[in-house]
């Protein structure tokens, strides 16, 4: 009869220790999966914002461009206004 009782505390003890490793690797599973998802949100937000300074870096190129070009213009109609009246 004792011999019964230790085998049923073994099953017992193993049953509950697996449980508790699975609940466990599951906990496991999900808290990585809030890291690497918490990573791949900071990744992203990095991006966004190299993206947004990248886009106003372009934009400032842009409006400097287009003054140059302005002044070009203004140059070219002068130039344009000298040659018709001497010829």
């Amino acid at each position: 009869m004792a011999d019964h009782a230790n085998s049923f505390l073994l099953v017992t003890v193993l049953s509950l220790a697996t449980i508790l490793l699975i609940f466990g690797m599951k906990y496991f599973s999900g808290a990585r999966q809030a890291l690497l998802r918490f990573a791949g949100e900071e990744a992203y937000r990095d991006l966004a914002e190299k993206s947004a300074a990248a886009q106003a870096a372009s934009a400032a190129t842009l409006a400097a461009l287009q003054a140059e070009l302005t002044e070009v213009k203004t140059r070219l109609t002068a130039i344009q206004t000298v040659l018709q009246q001497v010829g």
